[in-house]
This record gives C-alpha cells, structure tokens and sequence, in this order.
C-alpha cells in the first residue's frame, strides 16, 4: 500500500492543534494502556482525513502513557468520538487506565539558537 505523507515540521509557529491524552495506568498495566492507545491512533491514522501525527510514549517509571496528537482542527475532536469505533476502542482504556485529555493551539515554536562555530 503506498502512502503519501501529509505532515511535515516547520520553521516558524502554524496554528496547529495539538490533543494531548494523559493515561495514567493502573498498576502493571501501563503496556497494555499503551497498547489500546497505539490501537486507537492507528485506527484514526488509516481512517480520519483531520489526523496529521502522534506521538505516543511510555513513562520510565511505568505509571504513564501519552499521546501527543497533531490534528488539523479543533471540530476533529467531535468527528473522532462520533465514529462509534473509534468511540468504543477509546473507552477500553477504562478498564486498565484513568485517562484525561486536552486541546492545545500552538502559541510559540522554540528552536535552538546556539552559534555555529565559524
């Protein structure tokens, strides 16, 4: 299957919008939160036109997963969860995880600024 790449990163801030899940495992489950999550943005990736990449890591103590989302616009939010699939992979994460979410546009794009050596 060929596939084009839609993202890419840029050199000065974009107004893009950012979904970050924290997922807080319950104890021992942290592999298998992870494993629902990455099942949930995979899902979105093949599927919704809104998604444009995740970012998606475990915390060294064992007790976190994230998922930095990029998507194209806040409204993506409502399409996700109105997808009864997605809606229903989603709501796995209950059973091994407490989960919160939240929206962010980015403000400012901090890159390094250190001399070259000339």
């Amino acid at each position: 299957m060929n596939t084009k790449a839609i993202a890419a990163f840029a050199d000065a801030p974009v107004p893009t919008i950012f979904i970050v899940n924290v997922i807080h495992a319950h104890p021992g489950k942290q592999e298998e939160a992870f494993e629902i999550i990455q099942d949930v943005v995979h899902y979105v990736a093949e599927r919704k036109e809104g998604f444009l990449w995740s970012s998606l890591a475990k915390s060294s103590d064992g007790l976190t997963v994230v998922n930095i989302e990029a998507i194209q616009d806040a409204g993506n939010v409502g399409e996700f969860f109105s997808d009864p699939d997605f809606a229903e992979k989603f709501k796995r994460l209950d059973t091994v995880s407490s989960s919160e979410f939240h929206t962010y546009t980015v403000a400012d794009l901090v890159l390094p600024k250190r001399k070259t050596a000339d």
